[in-house]
């Protein structure tokens, strides 16, 4: 199974900003984005030159490729299935990566990272309606309900995160998260374009595969 094993804080770098890469190390003085904000290299403290048009698809795609954790293929195979259905590409891109089971089980927030939230998908920490389910792709459906296998829930860092959760009030608004009994998360509208980082243009992508 291919992996990517490169440097996360050096995505982080390459994108310019934040892409939370890392969980709660994101957040403190050790982050990469606060102690070399700046392209990795060489001449990454001094290059000033402008990007492309084409520079500027590249560097999105990519972007939008590292924040969700997919690699070229995985991500390819998510545009041409969007492209095939009715309706805006982007926004029906962004749709489906955002209703992957990994990112599903991070935006509830039972993981910091996305990259945390693939291993205990993988590890069958979670069920689908009642079902485990072990593949970090698998596409979550309206209606659907995620919530952690009972076997598990006993595991020390899930209980750990029920106490977080039942505190959390920034769930997405395509998610239903009930913290006071079940404690499962319910998916109740397809993720909209506003659902997601502002600084996302699938737009660009579109163009960049169009070429």
């Amino acid at each position: 199974m291919a992996r990517d094993l490169d440097s996360k804080c050096k995505k982080c770098r390459r994108a310019g900003e934040k892409l939370f890469l890392k969980g709660d190390r994101c957040f403190s003085p050790k982050c990469a984005m606060v102690r070399k904000p700046y392209p990795p290299g060489v001449h990454g403290k001094t290059m000033t030159r402008g990007r492309s048009e084409f520079g500027r698809q590249l560097a999105m795609k990519q972007k939008i490729k590292w924040t969700y954790g997919l690699l070229e293929r995985q991500f390819r195979k998510h545009f041409k299935e969007a492209s095939r259905k009715k309706g805006v590409t982007g926004d029906i891109l962004l749709a489906r990566l955002e209703t992957r089971l990994d990112n599903v089980v991070y935006r509830m927030g039972w993981a910091d990272s996305r990259v945390l939230a693939r291993q205990l998908v993988g590890h069958g920490f979670f069920k689908i309606n009642g079902k485990k389910v072990t593949i970090p792709s698998y596409e979550v459906k309206v209606g659907d309900t995620i919530a952690p296998v009972q076997t598990k829930q006993k595991k020390k860092y899930l209980k750990e995160r029920a106490n977080f959760l039942k505190n959390k009030k920034d769930f997405p608004a395509w998610i239903y998260f009930d913290a006071d009994n079940k404690m499962e998360g319910k998916i109740i509208a397809i993720p909209k374009r506003e659902d997601v980082e502002a600084s996302i243009d699938p737009q660009l992508v579109v163009e960049f595969y169009s070429k």
